[in-house]
C-alpha cells in the first residue's frame, strides 16, 4: 500500500465547485431576502 502524503492531492476541481455552489446559496439567501422585504412592505 502506497503511503500517504498529506496535501499533495491536487483539489482545483473542488474548490472551483465549492466556490459556485458558495456563490448560489449566497445570491439565493439574498434573493429570498428581498421577495420578504416585498411582501412585508406591501401587506401581501
Amino acid at each position: 500500500m502506497a503511503d500517504h502524503q498529506h496535501g499533495e492531492m491536487d483539489i482545483t476541481s473542488q474548490e472551483i465547485a465549492f466556490n459556485g455552489f458558495i456563490k448560489w446559496v449566497k445570491n439565493g439567501a439574498i434573493v429570498s431576502i428581498c421577495i420578504l422585504i416585498f411582501l412585508a412592505i406591501f401587506n401581501s
